[in-house]
């Protein structure tokens, strides 16, 4: 039978140090667990430890995040992608400076934006000690081993959750949700791998049905992908005599809504040819055709055709910024790329 106890045991000895993550013995921190579970949704930890340290040092508390400029959150974003997240991360931080502090139930935490229901079990178990037990990819893979769950994913989503259910009922998990959570979390990330789990190493290595059964490296098993679409755009580096390039904001609402672009067209299944493009651009200019940025999406991937063009002066829709000072605008990494393709 699986026993919290020797998870709690091995995660005593084996918890990975995390900027967000309280020292043994400490409460944590629910602004802090909270910034980092809304950063980590569809984010590896490697790639989130900077972006999370440079926010937290720019905003140490969620009242200081919620009185900033909402231009200021997404400028600090800019990288991280998926931005609706930033969005929401900003009004549920003014949803709870304006109530004094986060909610310290389930149904309170599942009420503020952007809060879906493993972030509320998330922030739940590990801030507040609520005996609940957050199923993120890690937790989801564990318990599709430990069960031997051989559905594939997402038909296996209620068995698992009936697993992670189970675990969570144990009495020793029930005395200390926090670091039950956060042990799963490990178990997952350090052990119970993708591929090539670490069995030997593993404190349930006797108790997993898929172990014993020689399939661990095969679950959680999942449904082919459909094969994503490919959409095409142009945008436009655009200088004037002073070095500066013209940048616009996209609409607050939608994809990469709130963050700064180079001008461009809509993007379309099509490619778009060289006369199309110029009859949209942002000015008549002499433009050349530099190279395409390749990007992948949620939803889409998206091959985008760079040209630039240099004219005296700017009139056209948009701002100015100097070329050199782009690292400090609400840029998302396909800009990004097209930039650093233009500057090459």
């Amino acid at each position: 039978m699986l026993q919290a106890a020797s998870l709690l045991y091995w995660y005593d000895r084996s918890r990975r140090a995390m900027p967000w993550r309280a020292a043994a013995g400490e409460t944590a921190d629910p602004y802090r667990v909270w910034l980092s579970e809304i950063m980590l949704q569809q984010t590896t930890v490697a790639a989130v430890i900077p972006y999370y340290q440079k926010f937290l040092t720019r905003f140490p508390t969620v009242e200081a995040l919620a009185a900033a400029e909402s231009e200021a959150v997404m400028q600090a974003w800019a990288g991280l992608g998926y931005y609706a997240r930033a969005r929401n991360l900003h009004a549920c931080a003014k949803a709870v400076a304006a109530a004094g502090g986060f909610p310290d139930t389930l149904a309170g935490l599942r009420s503020l934006p952007g809060i879906g229901p493993y972030t509320a079990a998330a922030v739940g178990a590990i801030a507040f000690g609520l005996p609940v037990v957050p199923i993120d990819g890690n937790v989801e893979r564990v318990v599709s081993r430990v069960f031997a769950v051989t559905d594939p994913l997402p038909g296996a989503k209620a068995a698992i959750a009936e697993g992670a259910a189970r675990l969570g009922a144990d009495a020793d998990a029930q005395a200390r949700p926090s670091d039950f959570a956060q042990a799963l979390f490990d178990l997952g990330a350090t052990i119970c791998t993708p591929t090539r789990p670490a069995c030997a190493l593993c404190p349930w290595r006797g108790e997993c049905a898929a172990q014993r059964l020689g399939i661990a490296g095969e679950l959680p098993r999942k449904s082919p992908k459909a094969v994503r679409p490919v959409r095409h755009g142009v945008h436009f580096w655009l200088t004037d005599a002073q070095g500066r390039v013209l940048l616009r904001r996209r609409p607050p609402s939608g994809l990469l809504g709130g963050m700064t672009e180079l001008p461009g067209t809509v993007w379309r299944s099509d490619p778009w040819t060289a006369a199309e493009a110029e009859a949209v651009a942002p000015m008549p200019a002499v433009w050349r055709d530099i190279g395409e940025v390749r990007h992948g999406l949620t939803h889409f991937e998206l091959r985008l055709r760079v040209r630039v063009a240099a004219v005296p002066a700017i009139v056209a829709d948009g701002f100015l910024r100097p070329s050199a000072e782009l690292d400090g605008e609400a840029l998302p990494s396909v800009m990004r790329k097209c930039v650093l393709l233009a500057m090459a």
